[in-house]
C-alpha cells in the first residue's frame, strides 16, 4: 500500500493531523530551496522524535574516501558528498520553562503543514499542550528567497491560548552538524570564526579538504503587540554554535513573533576574508524589506516561473497536484543562473546518489530548461560539461584509453568520477552517449549550432574515441561487439552486447563525423583549431566508421525484438505480473544475486533507445518491444514510469499512459517505492513534464519543425501547456474537443499537427 495522506489540492501540498511515523517522509516532501541553497522540512524547534536533519548548499561537497573490502585499479578515490551545511533554522522555545518539542507534548490537535507552490512558502501550524499543562497556538512560515537567494526567512508565532505565559525564543545558528551518510564519520567541517553583532550572528566555517569558504549568518528580532524588540535578552555562545534569548510574557490569547532571516555567503560568489561582510550586506537587503515585503517579492518571482512553466489540468486534482509538485521542485532545484551548478537526483531534499551530477541532466532535465526557460539555461548545462572534458579524459586514463578519448562521470561533482560501485563506474558507459544525445537535442530544437563549432565537437570527439577503443572485433559475429557493460538497467551487471548501449556507440559515432563535416563546411576556423588540438586524423575518422558500420546487435528471430543483451533469453523468462505482490518492490525483499539472474528491468533500457531514436523505427517495432519489456519491467527507477508513459501515449494507449503518468507524478507524493524519506528524486521530476507534452501531447521535433500529435486522458476535460521554442512562446491547450495553438510571443510560425501543416 503506497502512502495517502497527502490532501488533493491544485496548488498546494498539504499534510493533516501528526504522526510521528510520518515526520521524515514530510521533511522530504515540504522540502524548500531557490537554486543556491535548500533543506529539508525540519522543525525549526527542538524535535526528540526521529528526524533527518539536512540543509544543503549547491556546489559544496565532500571527497569522502571510497569504502570497498577490495581495491581494484580504476576505482574512483572517493564518493562525493554533498554536505549537510551549517543549520541556520533552529530556534529552540520553551514556555514557562518547558521546551516545545512535539515529540513529548501531552497533545497536539489542528497540526497541519502546508507548500504552497504557487507562491512559493512552506508554513505549519498546530496548538500543542506542552508537559506543564499550557496550551499554545503555533504558526511558523518560512521561505528561501528566489530575489535574494543568499537568505532565508522564518516568522515563528506562538499565542498562549489558556493561560498568561513566559515564551522564550532562542534563535540559533548551528555548525556541530553531520551527514547521515559518512563513509568513514570524517569531520567535514572546521569551524574557524564565531562572532555576533548586536541581533547578527555569524559562523565561519570551511570544508575539509576541499576547502570552501561559508559564513552561516542569522539576524532575529521579536514582536509582541506594538512591541518591537531587536536587542536579545543574552547572548549564548559555544564551541560550535552561536544563539541570542528574547524572553516575553504574553498574556493570554496574544501573539508573540520572533522573525529570523539566516542563510549562507560562500566563496565561489564573494572572497573569501569578505564573507561575514557580505553577510551583512544581504541582511541589510532583506531587512529593509522587512518580512512581509520579502515575501510580497517571492511571489511576485513566483509567479514569473509559473506564467511560463505551469501545467493546468482540469478534472484531476491528483494529476494537477502531482505535476505542479514536480514542477516547483525542479525550479526549487536549479534556475540555470550558474553555470557551474548542476541538477542532482536528490537535488537539495537529501543526501543519497551523493546530490551529484548524473546522465539524468542531458537525458530528462535539458528538454524541461529548454523549453520552459530562456535556451541559454539548457546551453549553460551544455557548457558544464564542455568545462570537464579534460577531466572525462583523465577518467578515461585512469581505466587504460588513450588519445583523448574522454568518459564522462557517472557521477561527479567538479567533473571527475566519484561513483564507488564498480559494475557503475566501469560499465555503465551509456552516459557517455546520452551527452552527446542532449548536444543533437539541444541544437534541433533551438536551431542554435553554435555550441558545436564553440564546444561541442571537441566533446564528441572525445567521445567518439572512447566508443572506438571500447568495442573490439569478434571474429565469431564478424562484428565489433561491446563486452562487460551495465545498461540503464542496473539490475543486470557485467553483460555482453547491451542493445542500448551499443545503438548509443554506433549513432555517437555517426554524428560526431557529421557535425566534423558541417562545422568544416560552416565554420573552417574553429574546424581548424579543433583539428589541431585534438590531433584528429583521417585514419582515425576512417576507423570510426567502420565500427559504426558494422556494431553487432543482439537480436532475436523467435520474438522478433533486438535483446537487451546477449543472454536475456536464457533467464527464466517469469513476468512482472506472476510475482508475488508482498515480494515487491524487489530490490527490499530480494538479495542482490537473485535480482541479476533474475529477467526483471528496473527501468528502460533497451525502449530508452526506443524513445531516443523514435525515428529510427516503426510503430509496430515500438509495439512489439514495448509489449514484450514493460512485461518485465518493475519501475523501481524513478525514471521509468515517464519513458514508458511517453510511448504507451504513442501506441495510443491512453489508459496505460494515465497510469504510468499518475506513477511518475506522484511517485514522491504517494511513496511507490518507500524511500521517500531519504530525499525527493528530482531529476526524474523532468521526465514528468515530458510524460505530459512529449506523450500526450505528441511534441517531437522533424525536419526542424515543431510537431504534435494531441491526446487526452478521459479523466481530464482540459490540459495546457507552454513551450519557448525559437523565441516564440506558445501555448498549447487540450480539451476533449480539439486542440488550440496560441503564439503568446514572436513571430508567425509553422507546425505540423497530426502531420497536417498549421501556420500560427
Amino acid at each position: 500500500m503506497n502512502q495517502d495522506y497527502i490532501q488533493p489540492n491544485p496548488w498546494s501540498i498539504i499534510e493533516e493531523g501528526f504522526d510521528k511515523e510520518r515526520v521524515k517522509s514530510s521533511e522530504s516532501l515540504f522540502s524548500i530551496g531557490n537554486g543556491a541553497m535548500g533543506q529539508r522540512a525540519n522543525f525549526e524547534e527542538s524535535y526528540s522524535g526521529p528526524t533527518f536533519q539536512g540543509s544543503y548548499i549547491g556546489g559544496v561537497y565532500y571527497p569522502d574516501k571510497t569504502r570497498v573490502g577490495w581495491w581494484k585499479n580504476g576505482y574512483p578515490e572517493y564518493f562525493a558528498k554533498v554536505l549537510n551545511a551549517p543549520n541556520w533554522i533552529g530556534i529552540h522555545v520553551s514556555i514557562n520553562g518547558e521546551p516545545l518539542d512535539l515529540g513529548t507534548c501531552t497533545n497536539i490537535k489542528g497540526f497541519k503543514r502546508e507548500l504552497n507552490m504557487k507562491e512559493g512558502w512552506y508554513r505549519r501550524n498546530f496548538v500543542a499542550t506542552t508537559s506543564n499543562n499550557i496550551e499554545i497556538e503555533v504558526v511558523a512560515t518560512r521561505f528561501l528567497s528566489l530575489s535574494y537567494d543568499e537568505v532565508g526567512a522564518i516568522c515563528f508565532e506562538i499565542t498562549p491560548l489558556n493561560s498568561d505565559a513566559e515564551i522564550v525564543f532562542n534563535p540559533f545558528i548551528d555548525a556541530g552538524i553531520t551527514n547521515e551518510d559518512s563513509n568513514w564519520d570524517d569531520k567535514f567541517w572546521n569551524t574557524t570564526k564565531i562572532e555576533s553583532d548586536k541581533n547578527r550572528a555569524f559562523i565561519e566555517s570551511h570544508t575539509m579538504k576541499t576547502n570552501f569558504n561559508v559564513c552561516t549568518f542569522m539576524q532575529a528580532h521579536l514582536v509582541y503587540g506594538d512591541t518591537l524588540k531587536e536587542t536579545p535578552d543574552s547572548l549564548n555562545q559555544e564551541e560550535l554554535s552561536i544563539g541570542f534569548e528574547f524572553t516575553q510574557k504574553a498574556k493570554k490569547g496574544e501573539k508573540v513573533n520572533l522573525v529570523k532571516y539566516g542563510g549562507y555567503t560562500v566563496d565561489r560568489n564573494h572572497e573569501a576574508d569578505k564573507l561575514t561582510e557580505s553577510a551583512h550586506a544581504a541582511l541589510d537587503q532583506v531587512s529593509a524589506l522587512g518580512f512581509d515585503g520579502l515575501l510580497e517579492e517571492q511571489k511576485k518571482a513566483w509567479a514569473r516561473i509559473w506564467e511560463m512553466s505551469d501545467i493546468a489540468i482540469e478534472g484531476d486534482v491528483k494529476a494537477q497536484q502531482g505535476i505542479r509538485f514536480n514542477i516547483f521542485q525542479l525550479n526549487q532545484t536549479y534556475l540555470g543562473t550558474d553555470s557551474r551548478l548542476n541538477i542532482g537526483p536528490k537535488g537539495f531534499t537529501g543526501e543519497k546518489y551523493g546530490g551529484s551530477t548524473y546522465w539524468d541532466t542531458e537525458a530528462y532535465c535539458i528538454p524541461f530548461y529548454m523549453a520552459t526557460k530562456n535556451q541559454e539555461v539548457a546551453r549553460k548545462l551544455l557548457k558544464y560539461r564542455y568545462n570537464h572534458l579534460e577531466k572525462a579524459i583523465e577518467n578515461a586514463e585512469k581505466l587504460g584509453f588513450t588519445n583523448g578519448a574522454a568518459l564522462y562521470p557517472m557521477v561527479t561533482m567538479n567533473g571527475e568520477e566519484c561513483h564507488n560501485e564498480w559494475e557503475i563506474t566501469f560499465e555503465e558507459i551509456h552516459r557517455n552517449g546520452a551527452i552527446a544525445y542532449a548536444i543533437f537535442n539541444y541544437t534541433r530544437y533551438t536551431q542554435d549550432y553554435s555550441y558545436i563549432p564553440e564546444m561541442g565537437l571537441e566533446v564528441l570527439i572525445g567521445i567518439a574515441r572512447f566508443w572506438q577503443q571500447r568495442v573490439n572485433w569478434s571474429a565469431h559475429h564478424n562484428k565489433y561487439v561491446m563486452l562487460g557493460v551495465t545498461g540503464p538497467n542496473e539490475y543486470e551487471n557485467n553483460v555482453n552486447n547491451n542493445w542500448y548501449t551499443n545503438y548509443l556507440a554506433k549513432w555517437c559515432l555517426e554524428y560526431t563525423l557529421e557535425q566534423l563535416e558541417y562545422v568544416q563546411q560552416e565554420h573552417p576556423n574553429d574546424y581548424k583549431r579543433v583539428l589541431e588540438k585534438t590531433q584528429l586524423s583521417n585514419d582515425e575518422t576512417g576507423l570510426w566508421k567502420k565500427v559504426a558500420a558494422h556494431m553487432y546487435f543482439p537480436y532475436s528471430e523467435e520474438h522478433g525484438i533486438y535483446l537487451q543483451q546477449d543472454g536475456f533469453l536464457d533467464k527464466d523468462l517469469i513476468r512482472v505480473a506472476d510475482l508475488d505482490k508482498k515480494e515487491r518492490p524487489i530490490n527490499q525483499h530480494w538479495s542482490w544475486d537473485r535480482i541479476l539472474r533474475s529477467p526483471y528491468i528496473k527501468q528502460a533500457d533497451t525502449l530508452q533507445g526506443f524513445y531516443f531514436f523514435e525515428d529510427h523505427f516503426t510503430n509496430e517495432e515500438l509495439e512489439k518491444h514495448f509489449d514484450f519489456y514493460e512485461s518485465f519491467t518493475v519501475h523501481e527507477s524513478s525514471l521509468s514510469p515517464c519513458v514508458h508513459a511517453i510511448q504507451a501515449a504513442k501506441l495510443s494507449r491512453m489508459d496505460q499512459a494515465y497510469t504510468f503518468y499518475l506513477r511518475t507524478s506522484r511517485l514522491d507524493l504517494d511513496d511507490y517505492n518507500k524511500e521517500v524519506e531519504e530525499g525527493l528524486h528530482i531529476t526524474s521530476m523532468a521526465g514528468t513534464w515530458m510524460s505530459i507534452v512529449e506523450g500526450f501531447g505528441g511534441m517531437r521535433i522533424r525536419d526542424g519543425k515543431l510537431c504534435f500529435s494531441p491526446q487526452i486522458p478521459e479523466q481530464w476535460e482540459m490540459y495546457s501547456f507552454k513551450l519557448n521554442f525559437r523565441d516564440r512562446v506558445l501555448k498549447v491547450t487540450v480539451t476533449q474537443e480539439g486542440t488550440q495553438f496560441d503564439i503568446d510571443k514572436g513571430d508567425t510560425l509553422e507546425i505540423l499537427v497530426n502531420d497536417s501543416k498549421v501556420t500560427l
